[in-house]
């Protein structure tokens, strides 16, 4: 397939939007906005190098973190609610951008972190594919929320170096309920599954150079929950048979209640030490081999 007729296919999902499986149906190229508040811009939030992402991202002066405004999913918990439940930032073409990112890499970006992604996909691979016409060298980082199309996924063979999905949930009732998707649209472990089997096919285990930079491959996060909403059992189980148990997992342990999570009876507190124990147990009793986070050695 050639860019054109990659891009051609990417853009075609925005109309009766297919982009995530969310199911909006809207016609986004004719102004129409969906579930994410867009339509066929692109909003940039903010963007810089950054050494908050997983050590093999950041190198030594940091990844080149691009933050999109507006998301696919709406969890009551997010972090970055200020620019995720509405799209908060710049409005930027495609052609500005590949700019950023070029600019990025200038910088000493170790890579480039494409932080939520998926609404903004086809935009991304037009950038992405312009940035390498000119010379970007650096890994392409698809930093998402794991709410993914398996279609999207599939034009961006080639294109994607990392894929960052966080695995949320095992549970479809608790994914309706705390990330507001709607009954009609694709469960998001039925989406999920589908996408790590996609991202696992294109780019595999991930490699790590010399350098300690991530070159290639898929780094599952895992954000532990309070009460067992996450079902971290269950991911880390289908991780370790379906896709490999070397697959690079980081159980993150950073919760704490955020936007409309403050005063849940479950969601309002932080997960305890031994929840949080617990999760490490079920992940080195699902066979996965190369844990980071909550103490773990990094991946090799």
């Amino acid at each position: 397939m050639t860019a054109a007729e990659r891009l051609e296919a990417a853009y075609a999902l925005l109309d009766g939007c297919g982009v995530c499986p969310r199911g909006c149906a809207v016609r986004r190229r004719a102004g129409e906005r969906g579930f994410c508040g867009l339509a066929n811009e692109v909003v940039v939030a903010r963007a810089g190098l950054h050494m908050g992402e997983e050590a093999c991202l950041v190198g030594r002066r940091g990844t080149g973190a691009v933050y999109f405004g507006g998301c696919n999913l709406g969890c009551l918990f997010c972090q970055t609610a200020e620019i995720s439940h509405r799209p908060a930032g710049r409005v930027m073409s495609p052609r500005a951008l590949a700019d950023l990112m070029l600019d990025l890499e200038r910088r000493g970006a170790a890579t480039i972190d494409l932080v939520t992604p998926t609404h903004v996909a086809p935009q991304v691979l037009e950038a992405v594919l312009d940035a390498r016409a000119r010379g970007l060298s650096r890994p392409i980082v698809y930093n998402c929320g794991g709410y993914e199309a398996v279609e999207m996924l599939r034009l961006l063979e080639g294109v994607v170096d990392v894929y960052l999905p966080d695995a949320k949930y095992a549970d479809a009732a608790v994914a309706a309920e705390t990330a507001r998707i709607p009954a009609g649209a694709v469960p998001y472990p039925e989406a999920l599954h589908a996408a790590l089997l996609e991202m696992h096919r294109q780019v595999g285990e991930l490699e790590v150079g010399p350098d300690g930079v991530a070159r290639r491959g898929l780094l599952v996060r895992h954000l532990v929950m309070p009460g067992g909403l996450a079902g971290t059992a269950d991911l880390m189980r289908f991780v370790a048979t379906r896709l490999s148990p070397r697959t690079a997992v980081n159980l993150m342990g950073q919760y704490r209640p955020m936007a409309q999570a403050v005063g849940h009876p479950v969601l309002g507190r932080r997960p305890t030490r031994e929840e949080l124990d617990a999760a490490v147990a079920a992940a080195r009793e699902a066979g996965l081999t190369r844990l980071i986070g909550l103490g773990a050695p990094p991946p090799r």
